[in-house]
């Protein structure tokens, strides 16, 4: 942070402690955290004599969405973000953050007209036709309904809110400067990570800013997809589509509210299945799934189909971690934590040095009590969670990809749960990791990888003729340094062989790891 920053910043953080002492989502914060004692006085000294400079925010939400909400829609966004990460905030400001989703004001259709023509210019209105006032309005953009012309077919256009990227790179860098104050005033906030969890927002938020790059998710995504049952992606309109406007196929369906869906006559438990199976294929099939499937992101049609909207936030797994991942949520169906916890040592999640039979134990107290229990305490979200927090007592590394999972995995667990109170979520999840299992761990998959190692020889064939030159080149120049080495120093016992042995050794490791899976 530059000394010329250093003032606005400064201003930032006032402004911010200034309209959470006003709301009274000071106090929830400092009581959430249990902090007490001298960092408490310095923190409420430091807000309360700029009180009145704090913004009042709207009054009908809970004290800390309402100071998140009046500071603006990048705070708005951090709250959103923060809402799916119970181990860091805890239930009662989860509870508090949840108010956020999508409660920011639309900006005016005049001003959505105004920045559709700057990003697209007079063709603008050869394209597009009838836009109609905001359907719905984030933190980031909103959406609204306009006539395709060269179809005459509705469609949805969803436009960044003006001055939101400037917005959020002056914002990030205060969040930045907010979090270096916290861990420095409140030291135990340091185990959370304060600065890194904001770099985590900025990425997501960076991703977000450019509706080109969820515009490739979204028609990604719908190739992945073209072949599942009762699955839809809108289909993207390239030629209007930007870095601020996104243009989409308009779909319709009943909203994911169990009500509505019951007038409707649709059957909730499988709908409830089918929300839940739809993410698990995508994650360990695809390697590539939907990071934000809340209620307000899905719909279905009256044939049952799945609508997604929303591709902000995706999720990518590689095909290693996907392979763990399900041997993990297999062996946990299977009861077999001696498996569960060789993967994480095979996977290098745990440090080879831990006791590989103290960690399945500790993995069977997380399974066991899963088993005989009435389904709707059965929770696939809470188990991973439990496995998180005792992977890190056996020192894993935090894995980004992997809280990602998690987190994704209680929402659509909730998800999956408000439509039916009664699912057995291992139930419904084991078909699609039996699938996955029985295709990329059985015998087939090994025909399969053997054929893909002879592909890559094959491809490395025509530059192994050279590699052999530069091995006998590499040979003949450490011979000759050799030479002279021992000339200068008789009793120096470098031999030459040891460097053979270790090119031998280094193309034996390489030709391994070609041939594993």
């Amino acid at each position: 942070m530059s000394l010329i920053q250093a003032p606005s910043h400064l201003w930032r953080l006032l402004r911010t402690g200034a309209t959470f002492e006003r709301t009274g989502a000071m106090t929830e914060i400092l009581d959430a955290f249990a902090i007490s004692g001298w960092q408490r006085f310095a923190v409420r000294a430091f807000a309360w004599p700029f009180g009145v400079f704090g913004r009042p925010g709207d009054p009908s939400l809970p004290p800390v969405a309402r100071a998140l909400q009046a500071m603006g829609p990048a705070y708005v966004k951090f709250g959103q973000i923060l809402s799916t990460r119970r181990d860091i905030v805890g239930d009662d400001l989860v509870a508090q953050l949840r108010y956020l989703q999508d409660r920011l004001p639309p900006f005016p259709v005049e001003e959505a007209r105004a920045e559709i023509f700057a990003e697209l210019g007079p063709r603008a209105w050869e394209l597009l036709d009838d836009l109609s006032e905001p359907v719905a309005a984030a933190s980031i953009a909103q959406v609204h309904s306009a006539i395709w012309r060269p179809t005459g077919e509705k469609v949805a256009v969803k436009i960044l809110r003006p001055g939101v990227r400037t917005q959020f790179r002056r914002d990030i860098g205060a969040f930045h400067f907010i979090a270096g104050m916290i861990e420095r005033l409140v030291p135990m906030s340091r185990r959370l990570r304060p600065n890194a969890i904001v770099s985590h927002f900025e990425s997501v938020v960076n991703a977000e800013l450019d509706l080109r790059l969820e515009a490739a998710a979204a028609s990604e995504f719908r190739e992945n997809t073209a072949d599942d049952e009762k699955i839809h992606i809108p289909v993207v309109k390239w030629d209007a589509t930007s870095r601020r406007i996104l243009i989409l196929e308009w779909v319709s369906g009943t909203a994911m509210d169990p009500g509505e869906l019951a007038m409707a006559g649709q059957d909730l438990a499988g709908i409830s299945r089918h929300v839940l199976r739809t993410f698990l294929r995508h994650a360990l099939r695809d390697g590539f799934f939907h990071a934000d499937m809340h209620q307000g992101n899905l719909r279905i049609r009256d044939d049952g189909t799945l609508i997604l909207l929303d591709f902000g936030i995706m999720g990518r797994l590689d095909p290693i971690t996907r392979r763990h991942y399900a041997e993990i949520l297999y062996g946990f169906l299977s009861r077999n934590y001696r498996r569960v916890a060789e993967v994480h040592f095979e996977a290098g999640y745990i440090p080879p040095d831990r006791d590989v039979e103290e960690f399945a134990q500790a993995l069977r107290a997380i399974g066991e009590p899963i088993f005989g229990q009435d389904a709707s305490q059965i929770s696939m979200a809470r188990v991973l969670a439990y496995l998180l927090e005792t992977t890190e007592r056996f020192g894993m590394a935090t894995r980004t990809e992997l809280i990602l999972l998690q987190r994704t995995m209680v929402v659509v667990e909730g998800v999956a749960r408000t439509l039916d109170p009664q699912a057995n979520i291992f139930e419904a999840a084991k078909p699609v990791v039996e699938d996955y299992i029985r295709k990329n761990l059985g015998p087939a998959s090994v025909l399969e990888n053997t054929r893909e190692t002879a592909e890559i020889l094959i491809r490395l064939g025509p530059r192994l003729p050279g590699l052999a030159r530069e091995l006998l080149m590499l040979a003949e120049e450490t011979r000759t340094r050799r030479s002279q080495f021992e000339t200068e120093s008789p009793n120096a016992g470098y031999s030459i062989w040891t460097v053979i042995l270790s090119a031998l050794l280094g193309a034996g490791i390489v030709f391994l790891v070609l041939l594993l899976p």
